[in-house]
């Protein structure tokens, strides 16, 4: 076939692709691309994703080839052409040549390799941390609720809701003081506490089958609900798969956002009982608390830290897939290229450096502002019951256990190099 002819095809990309918006990873960008038969999914770098697509089966490869010299700057000649073909379609992402022609086998699932908080899918579950599922077809769970709640997501009913649960904000705003008086008061009642406690639970259950309905509504899938424990602590999960491959970044958004909002449209019938109720009873300090803790409780998760849906928002919103990874990876090559160790931040354009570097310096301030102050308050707790000496043992055990862990690093790194060397020898 001569390079004319070549470019003269017109090679079509399959329809049922599902192409996702490009993501920075360190300094890279991707596209996701999903093969919904095969199951295979794959990561494409902005230049092959251009070209796969422009493949509509209309535009001929040279009119592709005069876009792509528009938008990256450089031609394309007949062996990139090659390459690219043979590329997409030994992935199966283009129409076949013929009815008879052969799939190939699935790709390994890159996109699918952690769940939303960052974790590994198959990390074993411990005494420590893990998780285990509450519903066994958490799919079908959330397309029945899908079906039967129509009605709460047309525009008048949301409109409604929003105006309502502002109203609700800014009436707390503005007895603050009342709510903070009632939190005291029902410090004092166990059975209260209890009560309470079991209806914030039942509110964080509610904020992940919001993440799964809406999740749904936009394409995404939902495989698993389930409970996840870092010991201490212990919380509920939806996990929304396909979120990559939403066609707007605002549908992820509004597909992490929902829990937070649903927090709060759930406090709207203990606001109005706490209205209503005495003020001096047991009733209004029970719900007066309770709405206290739920905004509260929102209003943290908002915080743009991991694993919170805050931090999640903000990643879909500034196009990046490791954040707080990626920001932690810039501030170190950032700090060694300051003493000439290494280039630097060479490689990051200027919103990448932006980006990284702003979370990058937040995140540090705010985690060292989190953990000084747990520190000092274990501290001044252990010194004022048990003696002065006793406040500084909040602080050896988080050296020792980083010092620990420095350890357990380098000889981590020792038994490698010398696995490497043996298999070498």
């Amino acid at each position: 076939m001569t390079t004319d002819s070549m470019l003269q095809l017109r090679p079509r990309r399959r329809q049922d692709l599902r192409l996702g918006p490009g993501t920075l990873r360190g300094t890279t960008v991707t596209h996701p691309v999903l093969d919904p038969v095969t199951g295979g999914r794959y990561e494409l770098r902005p230049k092959e994703f251009f070209v796969l697509s422009s493949l509509d089966g209309t535009a001929t490869l040279g009119e592709v080839g005069e876009a792509y010299a528009v938008r990256f700057g450089v031609r394309l000649g007949e062996r990139n052409w090659q390459q690219l073909l043979v590329l997409l379609h030994g992935r199966g992402l283009l129409v076949a040549d013929h009815p008879n022609a052969q799939r190939p086998p699935a790709a390994r699932p890159v996109a699918a390799a952690a769940d939303e908080a960052g974790e590994p899918a198959d990390r074993p579950s411990n005494l420590l941390a893990g998780r285990t599922r509450m519903v066994a077809d958490a799919d079908a769970f959330i397309e029945g609720v899908h079906r039967r709640t129509g009605f709460a997501r047309s525009r008048a009913f949301l409109t409604a809701l929003l105006v309502v649960t502002a109203a609700m904000l800014a009436d707390l705003g503005l007895h603050g003081g009342l709510l903070a008086h009632d939190l005291r008061e029902l410090a004092h009642r166990p059975v209260l506490v209890l009560a309470v406690g079991v209806v914030l639970w039942v509110s964080l259950g509610l904020h992940e089958v919001a993440h799964g309905l809406v999740g749904r509504a936009y394409g995404g899938r939902v495989t698993e609900i389930g409970l996840r424990w870092r010991l201490p602590v212990t919380y509920l999960y939806c996990l929304v798969r396909d979120m990559a491959f939403f066609s707007r970044r605002g549908h992820q958004v509004a597909t992490v956002l929902a829990g937070p909002a649903t927090n709060l449209v759930f406090l709207l019938p203990f606001w109005a009982g706490w209205l209503l109720v005495p003020r001096t009873g047991p009733a209004h300090y029970a719900l007066g608390g309770l709405l206290l803790l739920g905004v509260a409780t929102a209003a943290g998760n908002l915080v743009p830290l991991p694993p919170l849906d805050g931090y999640k928002t903000l990643g879909y919103l500034t196009g990046t897939s490791r954040l707080a990874a990626d920001s932690r990876v810039f501030l170190r090559l950032a700090v060694a290229g300051w003493f000439g160790r290494g280039p630097g931040t060479a490689g990051y354009s200027g919103r990448t450096r932006w980006v990284y570097g702003v979370y990058g310096v937040f995140n540090a301030l705010v985690t060292a502002a989190l953990a000084g102050g747990l520190l000092a308050g274990a501290g001044l707790w252990l010194a004022g019951r048990y003696g002065t000496a006793t406040g500084f043992l909040p602080l050896i055990v988080v050296v020792a256990a980083l010092a620990l862990r420095r350890l357990g690093m380098a000889a981590r790194a020792k038994r490698e190099a010398l696995a490497a060397h043996r298999s070498a020898a």
